[in-house]
Order: structure tokens, then C-alpha cells, then sequence
């Protein structure tokens, strides 16, 4: 069993939240500490509580999408990234919401103020993060168009409101059809490499590609003039760790992405549940893109 700091709390974890973030990590992409343990997403219930942790009690049911090593029956965790859960919360929804419900709404209320009447290009909208974005920005009165990879996965992007749903063949060429020319005010690309330059071509003048995820591989550097000479665009790579560090903004964006999940208005689709045993399986089926939706790892 892990032993708390005065500061920490140790969780007995319902479930582990698997995303692209910790295929990154074990890549070495991103900087990890060693020897370690992979996972920053879970749900689970406060066993032990440090000698100064007074915001949270042991009993208390609780989550976090930017914790180190969830992959375990018990993790240990500071008290200040530990998000409550509302008793109507099952543990599940609990873990599976926390990372790609919160990017969703930073990347909708944050990296880019999606407001009504605007068009957004969404790509990978079968996935988990799609499929949430595509919900909220329809919510906010926006025209969604997505891209998926195939026909089951269309079904789901149409299912969860998108206005036009597309396949990858020269999608900006399509994009533009659609817009009648124009091109859409903004692209979420989590895909990165593979789609990077048509996401480019498909913005209006001074439209802006928000960039969160590489899911097909980095982004190549590029020559920073192709923004004017595509009409004075914005290409931002944010990440939600800069959306909720403050912890008022980020009791804000979970309290705002628990009201919309329990009142009906964004629902999660949780794809597949795997043994904790069955990690490696997991980020397989993830970096295969053969998955839709949340998936998630129980001890």
C-alpha cells in the first residue's frame, strides 16, 4: 500500500482512463520520471489522507485527469488535483470524463470561443474527444463537420449531432464545398501529422487550427508564412494541463462538464473496458485506431 505525504491522498482506483497522452509517455515523447508507473486518468475512492489534507476525507469519491501512475489498484495523489464526484456519478462515467470531457470544453471554451453561428471542422469525430466536442459545440450553436475513418464510425459522429460527416479523401476540398468556399472559422485536430496541411486549407480567412493531439505522429515543422498566405490564420498547440491549473478555472470546467454529462446534454460513450492485466492491449486498440469512444482499465 502507498504511503500519503502530509499533502496527498492515497485513491483505491474504480477505473483508469486510457488516453493518448500516456502512449506518448511510454513512447518517450513526453518526459516521464523512471521507473514508473503509466496512467494520469482515474476514478476511484480516498483510502488514506495526509496529516494536512482538509479538503478531501477518507470515503470520499474522486477524480483526476492529470495524476501520475492510475494504472494500480491504489494510487497516490495531491489533495489539490483531487475533483469531487457527484453522488448521481457512476465510477465509470467518473473515469471517463475527466481528460477528454475537460479538453472538449477548454477546446470549445478556451484554446478557441466556439460561439453560435460559427462552423468548426472536427477531426476524429468517432473518438473520444470527438464525440464530446462535437455534442458541446453543437450546444453552443455551431455547425459541425467531422472526419472519420469509417462508415460504423460516421454512424456515431451523425448520432452525436454532426452536420456534415466526411472520410479523409481530400477533405479540405470538400470542406470548402460545404462552406461554400468560405472555409470553416475553426479546425480541432487531434490527428496531427496526416492532417495537418489539409486542416490548413480548410480555414477561412483568419480562421484558427487548434492543434491538441498527434495521434497519426508529430507535425512537421513548417514555414510560419504559409499563415499569411493563407489569409492571416492562427495555429495554437495547447494542452489541458494549461486549462486547469488554476484552481478556480478548474473546479469551473469540471463542475461545468459534470452538470452537462448528468443533465443529458453531452452524453459519453465508453467503448471498452479492459482488465488492468490488458493494458497493453488497450493502447494497441488505441494506436490502431480501432476504437470509438472511452476506453477504460479496471483493477
Amino acid at each position: 500500500m502507498p504511503v500519503p505525504a502530509r499533502d496527498e491522498v492515497v485513491v483505491k482506483v474504480a477505473a483508469a482512463g486510457v488516453n493518448y497522452i500516456d502512449i506518448y509517455r511510454r513512447e518517450g515523447k513526453y518526459p516521464v520520471v523512471l521507473p514508473g508507473v503509466p496512467g494520469a486518468e482515474a476514478s476511484g475512492t480516498v483510502a488514506a489522507i495526509g496529516a494536512d489534507v482538509t479538503t478531501v476525507a477518507v470515503g470520499d469519491r474522486v477524480a483526476f485527469p492529470d495524476n501520475t501512475g492510475s494504472y494500480a489498484e491504489y494510487v497516490i495523489a495531491p489533495a489539490r488535483l483531487c475533483l469531487p464526484v457527484p453522488a448521481e456519478m457512476d465510477d465509470l462515467t467518473a473515469a471517463a470524463i475527466p481528460m477528454q470531457a475537460m479538453t472538449a470544453h477548454y477546446l470549445v471554451d478556451g484554446a478557441f470561443h466556439l460561439n453560435a453561428g460559427d462552423t468548426c471542422l472536427i477531426h476524429a469525430g468517432a473518438g473520444g474527444v470527438g464525440l464530446v466536442l462535437t455534442q458541446m459545440a453543437k450546444s453552443r450553436g455551431a455547425t459541425v463537420i467531422t472526419t472519420v475513418s469509417s462508415p460504423d464510425k460516421a454512424r456515431l459522429s451523425r448520432e452525436a449531432g454532426a452536420d456534415h460527416v466526411l472520410d479523409y479523401t481530400d477533405f479540405a476540398t470538400r470542406v470548402r464545398e460545404l462552406t461554400d468556399g468560405t472555409g470553416v472559422d475553426v479546425v480541432y485536430d487531434g490527428v496531427g501529422r496526416t492532417t495537418f496541411d489539409g486542416s490548413l486549407a480548410s480555414l477561412k480567412r483568419r480562421g484558427t487550427l487548434v492543434s491538441f493531439g498527434s495521434a497519426s505522429g508529430a507535425v512537421e515543422p513548417f514555414d510560419i508564412s504559409r499563415l499569411v498566405r493563407g489569409g492571416s490564420l492562427v495555429v495554437t498547440r495547447p494542452s489541458l494541463f494549461d486549462f486547469v491549473v488554476d484552481p478556480i478555472e478548474r473546479a469551473w470546467r469540471w463542475n461545468t462538464v459534470c452538470d452537462d454529462v448528468l443533465s443529458g446534454r453531452v452524453s459519453v460513450r465508453v467503448d471498452g473496458r479492459y482488465p488492468l492485466a490488458d493494458a497493453h492491449r488497450a493502447h494497441e486498440d488505441l494506436a490502431a485506431r480501432k476504437t470509438t469512444g472511452k476506453l477504460l482499465l479496471i483493477p
